[in-house]
């Protein structure tokens, strides 16, 4: 299951991602490669927070030009039904 994540997390095969582990075992250590696992771990929720922070913004940001589109789209309408008022007005006289 990590392995699987991992390979879709960092878009490698299997093969890679087995040559990576075997690189940290032989230059790290059996001893550090929990600790080397927990601060990856940290740094992927970190840059999942941070992007969720980022799409939060953007959904914001964008809420807000879409209200203000529909304020104009409706300030339209209304100015264009008031011109038609008016011109039924004018040619019923």
């Amino acid at each position: 299951m990590i392995i699987f994540l991992l390979n879709k997390l960092l878009f490698i095969s299997g093969q890679e991602l087995l040559v990576v582990l075997l690189f940290v075992l032989i230059f790290f250590g059996a001893k550090s490669i929990p600790e080397f696992a927990r601060n990856f771990g940290k740094g992927v929720r970190e840059f999942k927070k941070a992007l969720d922070d980022i799409k939060d913004e953007i959904k914001s940001e964008t809420s807000d030009i879409k209200n203000e589109i529909n304020n104009i789209k409706n300030d339209i309408n209304n100015n264009i039904n008031d011109i038609n008022d008016i011109n039924k007005l004018n040619h019923d006289n």
